[in-house]
This record gives C-alpha cells, structure tokens and sequence, in this order.
C-alpha cells in the first residue's frame, strides 16, 4: 500500500464556495494530488486567484459562478460544469455562511440565509450531480460541517441547525448510494481563522482562552484540511461512508475545555 491510494490524477474535482479561505486551500489540495477542478463561486471575478493557484500546480480550473441558494443557479451551474469536464469524481460541499445572535433576535430571514445556504445548498447540488457518477458507478461526496454538527453553541441557532443537518444528510445519503459506487463523508472543522469569523480572532484574549482549550495547542491552519479532504476524495476511503471526521486538534475530547464563544 502506497501513495496511490490518494492519487487523483485524472479525476475531476467540484469545489463550492472555492473563492478564499478553506474552500480555496481544499480545491488546491486536491489539484496536489493530481485532480482538474472545478471551482464555483457567486461572482466568476472571485475565483481568479484559486484558479491561477490551480493552475500553477499544472492542473485544469475551471470557473464556474453558482448560488447554492438558487436552484436554477445550481442545474445551469452543474450543466455548464459537466459541459466543460465530461464528468466528476469527486463534490465537495463547501459553501456556507453564518449569521450569530441570540435566538430571540434571529429573524426569518437571518434562517433562510444560513440554512438555504449551508444545508439545502449542499444537498441539492449533490442531487444535482450524482447522477453523473452514478451512470459511472464510483463518486465522491464529502459535506463540510463543522463543531457545531455535534455541538451546539449559544448565539447560532440556524448554522447549529444546518450544520447538525450536514451529519444526518451526509448519513442518509452514505445509506441510499453506497449502492451506485458513492461514498458520503464529512469533514467537521474546529477552530479556523476565517472571514466569517474574523471578529472573533481579533480578539487575542479570546483566541488565547480558545487556545487553551485545544489540546494540540493552537487553532487549525487551512492546510491542516487538506489530507482529511484527499483522503475522503481518493480510494484511500473507498470502505468508508456516513462518517464525520472531527479536525479539531483535540477540541471535542472536551479536556481542559469550558464553553468558549461560538465559531
């Protein structure tokens, strides 16, 4: 057994919300080992720094604008992506967003926002995908969740909720196409630096008493994603299915912790 197991030379890869952060760092560990990608983001302009990165790796990218809150948005996106690539092996539900403050002042609106975006999204641009690999009997899909797909944290009602969602849609769909050849995972990130959390990272008392409760000792780094990401993409996975992968350096053993601000 050996690095074959992560090779993704010739597979396709899609990326959601691909433009900045994670979902950039995770595109362009897939395309180090080998994959041609697929980016999307709302805005085609947002993905030129992803896609020069890509292709700076001597792999394809391939931009593509999506809203995974539009379902037109999703059938023309995969169309055009399918269009351009003939295939893909690999999904990788990335995209989402949040929106913090206490339950009672969580509007409608603040709901359709996060929900739509970080759980409806997700499933149905795998549904818009999957029959693609299923007509090829082999696909990956992995959902990003996060700590709060096992945690729940005060001040994030509706991303609590979608990302709890993550788990159990990663799990009924593990369960209802195992049966084609498509493996579903998820990959739930503790604390990373993002711009959805920005505010909190300013913060170096706060991000000291996060610190603190990890056991590894600091908050994650994007490529500290990148082999949980290729695993769950490649055949190194191939009996693994329904799963959520914890990368929190140490986070939920729950030592040392007492409830810090929410992500």
């Amino acid at each position: 057994m050996g690095s074959a197991l992560f090779d993704l030379t010739g597979e396709v890869a899609m990326v959601t919300g691909a433009s900045r952060g994670l979902g950039q760092a995770m595109a362009l560990a897939l395309a180090r080992e080998g994959a041609d990608v697929v980016v999307t983001s709302r805005t085609a302009s947002a993905l030129r720094d992803v896609c020069g990165a890509i292709e700076l790796l001597g792999r394809r990218a391939i931009p593509v604008e999506l809203d995974v809150r539009e379902l037109e948005s999703i059938t023309t996106a995969t169309a055009t992506a399918l269009g351009e690539v003939g295939h893909i092996d690999v999904l990788l539900n990335n995209a989402g967003c949040n929106a913090r403050g206490p339950a009672l002042d969580v509007s409608w609106e603040d709901w359709n926002l996060v929900v739509d975006t970080n759980l409806r999204g997700a499933f149905f641009v795998s549904q818009a995908v999957a029959p693609s690999m299923i007509d090829r009997g082999r696909g990956r899909i992995v959902n990003i969740g996060s700590l709060t797909s096992i945690f729940g944290f005060a001040g994030l009602g509706p991303y609590t909720a979608s990302r709890g969602g993550i788990r159990q849609l990663t799990m009924s769909l593990a369960d209802e196409w195992a049966t084609h050849g498509i493996t579903v995972n998820c990959i739930a990130p503790g604390w990373f630096h993002t711009a959805q959390n920005d505010t909190l990272f300013r913060d170096e008392a706060w991000v000291d008493s996060v610190r603190r409760r990890i056991p590894i000792g600091r908050t994650g780094d994007p490529d500290d994603l990148s082999g949980a990401v290729v695993f769950f993409a490649s055949d190194a996975s191939a009996y693994v299915t329904g799963q959520t992968l914890l990368v929190d350096g140490g986070f939920a053993t729950g030592s040392m912790r007492a409830t810090p601000l929410a992500p």
